[in-house]
């Protein structure tokens, strides 16, 4: 289930990116387009944070899988 999450929402920070251009070339307008791609960029970060590996070779997706019994 964590996949799925993670994936909806790197998929929403293309889109978000995607529509930053779009609205930026439409409008001419520098500041919505701006603070989308800002929130694509947490929202990558996110991602990263849960996905990487610690320093002990473990990821937290992993550990919250581990800890729920998953697979």
């Amino acid at each position: 289930m964590t996949d799925i999450v993670l994936a909806i929402v790197m998929l929403a920070a293309f889109a978000l990116v995607a529509g930053a251009f779009v609205l930026w070339r439409r409008t001419g307008e520098a500041k919505n387009p701006a603070l989308m791609v800002l929130l694509a960029a947490i929202a990558v970060i996110n991602v990263l944070i849960w996905t990487l590996p610690a320093p002990d070779g473990k990821a937290p997706i992993e550990q919250v899988k581990e800890a729920a019994g998953g697979s």
